[in-house]
């Protein structure tokens, strides 16, 4: 079964679809991996960075947690697309909302504006938080894959809840500024609680990513108390700021296809390595 990770933040810029987005392709590219990258957070940046106009696809992630309304996603079949492979639009592959993308061996789940509907027309379980993990453990397609990556919405609810519920590892990207250690503390208690409440065990933190690293005695500062917090979790890769990250999303294309050889690239490369790395037997990477 694939690895399943959450990239969460409860606090807002924190470079998270962009880590999503980043490492999904070089596992895919680089490594060969296949990869299932999906995106719950109804601001749908994801599909948007690798070109995909999600106003235009018929399928989207809600159909992963809504069937009283919609039909039962997994008995649906996917259309087929006519005529040359359209990457704004995706390809639907099988009966989940899969789309393809031009990279091989990486496909999406799209969000858009429907998933903030959630679960005001879920079908009126006491319970709507499991709906995402039932979906997918149900999905034939997911032992094909060898990650799932989930791009979480940055705020605490129903949706997180169903990420978290889904996830065994997560990734929280930390950008050095000096609020960011209340997000840390905010998802440590949100994880435990879930633990608990949930009996979710096997939920943890596989990586700290510190983000928008900069020069500066604050920086640094943050970045001491997240290894004294997290001695085990915090990334070895520091991400700052890479223009050509964002040129790159502007046209549709990852890093790895837009400017391969800049400081980004190679950043993304090692901090997707370094996942890899902590899933194996050990799970520590050495520095």
């Amino acid at each position: 079964m694939p690895r399943r990770i959450a990239f969460i933040n409860e606090k807002g810029g924190s470079a998270k679809t962009t880590l999503v987005a980043s490492l999904a392709a070089y596992l895919a590219l680089e490594r060969g991996r296949r990869v299932l990258a999906i995106d719950m957070d109804p601001q749908g940046q994801l599909g948007k960075v690798f070109g995909i106009e999600t106003k235009r696809t018929r399928r989207s992630a809600i159909e992963l947690l809504v069937d009283s309304t919609l039909g039962d996603p997994l008995d649906r079949p996917g259309p087929e697309q006519s005529g040359p492979f359209d990457p704004s639009r995706g390809e639907s592959v099988g009966k989940l909302p899969l789309l393809k993308t031009r990279i091989p061996g990486l496909h999406l789940v799209v969000a858009n504006k429907s998933l903030a509907l959630f679960p005001a027309w879920e079908g009126g379980e006491v319970d709507p938080t499991a709906r995402l993990e039932s979906a997918l453990r149900q999905a034939p397609e997911l032992p094909g894959y060898d990650f799932v990556f989930f791009d979480a919405p940055p705020s605490f609810g129903p949706l997180t809840l169903n990420v978290l519920r889904a996830a065994e590892e997560l990734v929280v990207p930390v950008p050095l500024t000096y609020l960011a250690l209340d997000g840390c503390a905010e998802l440590t208690r949100s994880v435990q609680t879930l633990r608990m409440r949930y009996g979710h065990s096997s939920l943890r933190i596989t990586m700290v990513v510190p983000t928008f690293y900069r020069r500066t005695r604050l920086a640094h500062e943050v970045l001491d108390r997240l290894k004294a917090r997290f001695p085990k979790e915090i990334a070895h890769t520091v991400v700052g700021f890479h223009v050509k990250i964002d040129e790159a999303q502007s046209r549709g294309l990852s890093i790895f296809e837009y400017a391969p050889g800049d400081r980004g690239a190679r950043a993304m490369a090692a901090l997707a390595e370094e996942l890899e790395l902590r899933g194996t037997a050990g799970g520590e990477v050495p520095a």
